[in-house]
């Protein structure tokens, strides 16, 4: 199996505008336009940190419909809602896949199930579990699987953000490092 790579990192917000402004005053950049996740009723802005990887900026979206599901990322988790008012905060962090259903087979992880998403023109399945939390708070990634195999990365508009490494902090550090090296991602992360 192909060994996955970083696809993107998840930064939740309580307001989209109001971290976006924040975060390019903070890092003196400026962030590409997104859109609306239908489905999940969230919103987002986009940003390049690699050649292949972006940083995503993710909040509810007050004109979007409520979801018939939890929303990814934990959105509807009142703990990670109020922590979100007092400033956005990395979430999460995604493994680009060639065969999602493949790596979920593989991995003996409750990921979630594999999930058709789209943004406009883009399509994607990602694993989403059923309470909408991440595992073990967003240390271990996500899944993503795009139907060109690359993802959107190219396209999105270069700040000069660059992503230069993840240091994951988990109480039972063996025990995460035993759950990325079975995603094949032990080397994406160093932890602590």
């Amino acid at each position: 199996m192909t060994a996955p790579e970083l696809d993107h990192l998840v930064v939740g917000a309580a307001d989209l505008d109001a971290a976006t402004a924040a975060l390019e005053g903070d890092w003196g950049m400026r962030f590409g336009p997104g859109g609306r996740h239908p489905a999940m009723g969230t919103h987002n802005r986009l940003t390049r940190i690699a050649a292949t990887s972006y940083l995503e900026i993710i909040a509810t979206d007050p004109a979007g419909v409520t979801p018939n599901r939890p929303r990814w990322f934990g959105l509807d988790d009142p703990a990670v809602r109020t922590e979100l008012e007092g400033r956005p905060r990395l979430l999460g962090w995604a493994l680009r896949v060639p065969n999602i259903d493949a790596a979920i087979a593989a991995s003996r992880i409750d990921l979630g199930r594999a999930t058709a998403m789209t943004r406009g023109a883009l399509r994607w399945r990602i694993t989403i579990r059923d309470d909408g939390t991440l595992q073990e708070g967003g240390t271990v990634p996500f899944l993503i699987e795009w139907p060109d195999g690359s993802g959107p990365a190219a396209s999105i508009p270069d700040s000069g953000l660059r992503f230069l490494g993840l240091t994951l902090r988990h109480p039972e550090p063996a025990r995460l490092r035993t759950m990325l090296a079975a995603l094949g991602a032990a080397d994406l992360a160093a932890v602590e």
